[in-house]
């Protein structure tokens, strides 16, 4: 984290001009929302692949099954979390941890009959105290091998996934999946930070001269002192990180 002041700065302009400019980005920020509305149309209109309702999923009980996960709503979605079996807190995946904590009110999908939930890629046991330590409300399962083969086929297990399922009765089909940057549609801060005059002050970004850029596309990414920005607060409460590995 880069703590140097930031000296660069935006032009300052009064107030008619800063409304100008303001209303002429509002056009394409409106044509932005469009050709979101109707690619989400598009994503209604996608095929689906039925997928076996049993596929054994483990859970707080034990055994249990993809069928089960929907928790007797419609429609489930499913993120796939990394997990790094053996490993401490710390060193489990910035990413998945950052995406996975902005999904906390439930109760909103709920009431739209979706159920949401998180399979850790790793042994359950270990990933349930990370998910216990993070203190997060959502339902939790683990997958591995042949299953966790089964559940991704076609794609590349280990990577962070989201995907979406529909039931009809007992039968289950996959409706749609992303990846990589597709998954940030779980996430708020990047979004708040998009309308920011600095942005995400990461590398990749599209910035004028001067603009803080501290934040590298590397494994520190999303960490502070090097583990997961949002393990801070847990450890500050007294939680123990510790996995039982």
């Amino acid at each position: 984290m880069n703590d140097t002041p930031y000296t660069a700065l935006p032009a300052v302009a009064d107030r008619d001009t800063f409304e100008a400019e303001i209303d002429r980005l509002r056009v394409r920020e409106k044509e932005h929302t469009r050709a979101g509305d109707a690619i989400a149309a598009a994503r209604r209109r996608l095929p689906m692949v039925e997928v076996d309702p049993g596929l054994e999923l483990t859970g707080p009980d034990g055994a249990t099954t993809l069928l089960d996960a929907f928790e007797g709503r419609k429609q489930l979605i499913l993120y796939y979390f990394m997990w790094h079996p053996g490993h401490p807190a710390a060193e489990q995946c910035e990413g998945c941890t950052w995406c996975a904590g902005h999904v906390l009110e439930l109760s909103y999908l709920h009431s739209r009959d979706i159920t949401f939930a998180v399979v850790a890629q790793g042994p359950y046991a270990e990933s349930r105290r990370y998910h216990d330590f993070m203190d997060w409300p959502m339902p939790w399962y683990a997958a591995e091998g042949a299953t966790l083969d089964t559940l991704l086929v076609g794609r590349h297990v280990g990577m962070m996934h989201l995907v979406c399922y529909l039931r009809d009765g007992d039968r289950v089909f996959e409706t749609y999946w992303t990846t990589r940057r597709g998954v940030e549609v779980m996430d708020n801060s990047y979004s708040l930070m998009d309308l920011t005059a600095y942005g995400r002050q990461e590398q990749h970004e599209d910035s004028p001269d001067g603009w803080p850029q501290s934040w590298p596309i590397d494994g520190s990414l999303l960490q502070v002192d090097g583990r997961p920005a949002s393990h801070w607060s847990r450890l500050r409460a007294g939680r123990s990180d510790d996995l039982g590995t």
